[in-house]
This record gives C-alpha cells, structure tokens and sequence, in this order.
C-alpha cells in the first residue's frame, strides 16, 4: 500500500491555520494529527509515513480548525488532570488555564483535618471538568455540581457516566441555580472546598471567533463590569463553607482586585489572595471562611 510523508502535511497546516490567525498553529496542527492517528502529540515522529487518505481527512480537519472551530470541537475531548472530558456544540471548553484551579483545590484537600469525608462544591460546572477532576484525585471526596444551563448538564452528566466506567467515584450533579438561597441547605456549613469558574466576562468584551461564535454565551458574560453572578453567588458559598472552609473563584483578567474587594466587603472571609496564571495575569481569588 502507497504511504505518504505527514510531517509536510503537519507544516502545511501550521501554515495555513497561522494565515487563519489561530493563536497555536504549530500545537493545533500536531494534536489534529495526533487525534487522527490516535497516539499521543509526543509520539507522532513514530508515524512518518500514512495513508493517503487519513491526510485527506487531516486536511479536512485543518481547514475547519482555520476556519476557527475550536480544537476541542474537532477532536470532541479536552484535559483536566489526569482526565478526558467530552466537550462539543452546548457546552463551555475548559482552558488550561483551570489547572491552576483545580492544582490548588487538591493541595486545600491535601491539609484537611482527616475526621471527615471532605466535601467539595463546584459552581457553574459545565462539562463537569473541574469536579470530575476532583473526584478523580481525591476517590474519598463527596463531590457536588451544579449547572444552569441544561445543554451544559447533558455534557456533564455524560462526562460523569463515562467517569464511573473509569472507575472513579461518582459526583451528586445539579440542575440549579448557583445564585438561589435553598441552593444545597442540606450543606449549610458542612462544605470544606467551594471552587467556582463562572460566567465573567464583561459584556462588550472582544474575544476570538472560537469563544465568540462557539461558547455558550450564558457560561460567558457576567454583567457590565463581569461579576453580577459573582456578587449573587458569594451569599451561597459563604453558607456553604464550614469554618475554614476555602474558596477559589476563577474571573476575568481586568477584575481580581474587584472580585477580593466584593470577599473583604462581605466580611466572613480571611486570607483572600489574588492569583495569577502562567502569563502573569489576574486568574482567580481564593479566600478561606472564618
């Protein structure tokens, strides 16, 4: 059978996904044909040569990517942890930037008192990413999840049926509002770890095709200034948390400070920290429940 060369495929669509103004050529165009091929990004040197017709598809899947469907869209997955979770048309991708997040919810569980099942609430879940990620890393966590947005819980419900075929400990999900007071008051302040990733982009704001055109809107935009559901939700996690008890709430870049200024004001935190992400810029406020 007549094999062809990938690696000029490979150049050929970081060229052309460059011209598109993706922001990662060269990493789109490796984790395509990696997707393809069904091996990992650092093994495709192995696979020199393929068949003429898989770099048809390849090409076919580049030229969508260029036409800035999100990667995670194309190969149907995105990676939290040491997890896949599904994600497609409905439902927010989860950036890396999250990690950050769920890295400094497993160190709080990490220091927990260990006379109790630890309990963690994720807010807005989405795909169900973070709390899967969760329940994952710590199998003896009590795991809850809460989404608004019902096309988002079937991508989580999903994601959580795949997850208990895994193996892992399965997650209480929630079709719910993060901003009702009866929200979970079988946990008034019983929760050691709230983590939220919330809709905080300020409406106006110019994002890239791929979130503008692909994200759920509702999983986007939080007011003018971006923190109408952060304002109405910090009354939930601060009867939730158990003395002690920490939070982390992810928000746009232009308002941290504003974001640990609306935690002071409350008045029943301590410790808040602002946090950045790998590039230096404001990520997400934790604060611990006094």
């Amino acid at each position: 059978m007549t094999r062809v060369a990938l690696r000029p495929a490979i150049n050929q669509a970081v060229e052309t996904l460059r011209a598109a103004g993706v922001h990662s050529p060269q990493a789109d165009a490796e984790h395509l044909a990696a997707h393809l091929l069904g091996v990992e990004r650092t093994r495709l040197a192995l696979t020199p040569l393929v068949a003429p017709e898989l770099l048809e598809e390849y090409r076919a899947l580049v030229d969508r990517r260029a036409q800035r469907i999100p990667l995670q869209h194309l190969t149907g997955t995105a990676v939290i942890g040491e997890i896949e979770v599904a994600v497609g048309p409905g439902v927010f991708v989860p950036r890396p930037e999250t990690e950050l997040l769920f890295a400094w919810a497993l160190a709080q569980l990490e220091v927990l008192p260990h006379d109790h099942t630890p309990v963690v609430v994720d807010l807005c879940t989405g795909s169900g990413a973070l709390a899967l990620a969760i329940a994952q890393a710590r199998p003896d966590a009590d795991v809850h999840a809460i989404e608004i947005d019902p096309s988002a819980l079937q991508w989580a419900r999903r994601n959580a049926d795949l997850r208990i075929a895994e193996g892992d400990t399965p997650i209480t999900l929630y079709a719910d509002d993060v901003t009702d007071p009866n929200l979970l008051t079988d946990l008034n302040g019983k929760v050691d770890l709230v983590v939220a990733n919330p809709p905080y982009i300020p409406e106006g704001a110019e994002l890239d095709p791929e979130v503008a055109d692909h994200d759920p809107h509702l999983a986007l935009f939080g007011g003018p200034d971006g923190l109408d559901v952060i304002r109405r939700m910090i009354p939930t996690i601060t009867r939730l948390l158990r003395p002690s008890g920490s939070c982390a709430i992810e928000h746009d870049d232009t308002n941290g400070s504003d974001l640990a200024a609306l935690l002071a004001e409350q008045g029943d935190f301590t410790d808040i920290v602002e946090h950045p992400d790998l590039a230096g810029k404001p990520r997400f406020v934790a604060a611990t429940r006094s």
